[in-house]
């Protein structure tokens, strides 16, 4: 079925363009029997491009294909507002090709407006596809106003009391360190997992990329090992306006006051701005590794070379990395060393030594 729409489509295509073009070139060749032969024009155009078809059908079926592919991962909303957005590009586009309709130039007045058109129906797609959740709030802000602020003490009343609820993100159910934090009893109170984040680990459970497919499958299962521990509430609630599942958990934590426990950093940034609170594992790990002063002194096995001369690298147990001089020669080896300088950098701890006399 798919073959016969190209084919039909195409000889339509060829025999619009034929209409419009070949004139011209019969001017051009001094045939001017065939200038204002429509039905000719129309057929020899029609047939080119049904020669076309037939030759180029696999590279369109694929094209086609991807189309179909495409259609199939966007949802219903998305695809009315960029239809919208599509129809007022379209309004906006004509408007703007008028003044070269009225030259009546061949190029001017046929190619230039319809490219016009075609990228103003883009953009128009584009921003209303792309940023339905802006033009959205957008026109209903005057609306949520008014509803926002009694929440506040609300929240704040919620977070007096310390078991008040956690809500879990993606990231740290694919982590996996939160069920031995659940286990030690560290974090208490109600444990929320909403279906939207429950249905994101199924996608990534599903997907072709082995990779993802078993960061998925470890996150559902953890789900299913954290009930056995702790009280796991999974909450049907959704938002059908939002779409991206970090600006829903924003959201949900924001109207319940529950905590939102995650290892992403920029959900973390985001989230702090929006006065939503955040416990973050990452910084949990950080905060129980051991501390070393300058003097102390340790066992480290030297792994490594360091970058400078004569420096070797070893690793404390929770993977802070340990440079210590005059050690590039004792790989593998148990060494003693004194602390002599400790850094915090952005991509964790640093720690200098030098062998202990």
């Amino acid at each position: 079925m798919k073959r016969i729409i190209i084919h039909a489509l195409m000889a339509i295509v060829g025999a619009t363009l034929g209409n419009t073009f070949l004139p011209e070139f019969w001017v051009l060749i001094h045939q001017r029997q065939f200038e204002n032969n429509a039905v000719v024009n129309s057929l020899i155009g029609a047939i080119i491009f049904l020669i076309f078809s037939f030759i180029f059908i696999r590279l369109l079926l694929n094209f086609v294909e991807k189309i179909d592919q495409t259609i199939a991962t966007i949802n219903i909303p998305k695809i009315t507002w960029g239809f919208v957005g599509g129809v007022i590009g379209l309004v906006i586009g004509a408007i703007a090709s008028i003044p070269l309709w009225i030259l009546r130039t061949p190029v001017l007045s046929t190619i230039i407006p319809f490219l016009l058109m075609m990228l103003t129906i883009y953009v128009g797609y584009s921003i209303s596809s792309k940023r339905e959740a802006d033009i959205f709030k957008f026109f209903s802000r005057k609306k949520v106003a008014p509803t926002e602020k009694p929440e506040k003490p609300d929240k704040k009343d919620k977070r007096k009391n310390k078991n008040y609820a956690k809500l879990l993100d993606t990231s740290v159910l694919i982590d996996g360190r939160i069920f031995d934090i659940l286990k030690t009893g560290f974090l208490d109170g109600e444990i929320i997992v909403p279906n939207f984040v429950l249905l994101e680990l199924q996608l990534l459970s599903d997907s072709n990329d082995s990779l993802k497919r078993a960061k998925g499958r470890r996150g559902l299962d953890l789900v299913n090992d954290m009930k056995e521990i702790t009280k796991v509430t999974v909450s049907s609630k959704d938002y059908s306006d939002i779409h991206e599942v970090d600006t829903k958990l924003l959201r949900y934590a924001s109207e319940t006051g529950a905590a939102l426990v995650t290892n992403d950093f920029n959900l973390n940034k985001v989230a702090e701005i929006q006065g939503v609170q955040v416990l973050n594992i990452n910084d949990l790990a950080n905060a129980v590794k051991p501390q070393l002063i300058v003097g102390d002194t340790l066992d480290i096995q030297i792994v490594k070379k360091g970058t400078e001369r004569r420096q070797g690298i070893g690793y404390l147990p929770d993977g802070t990395m340990i440079v210590v001089e005059e050690t590039a020669d004792m790989i593998d080896k148990t060494v003693k060393i004194e602390v002599t300088k400790s850094l915090q950098t952005s991509a964790g701890r640093m720690i200098f030594g030098e062998l202990a006399r």
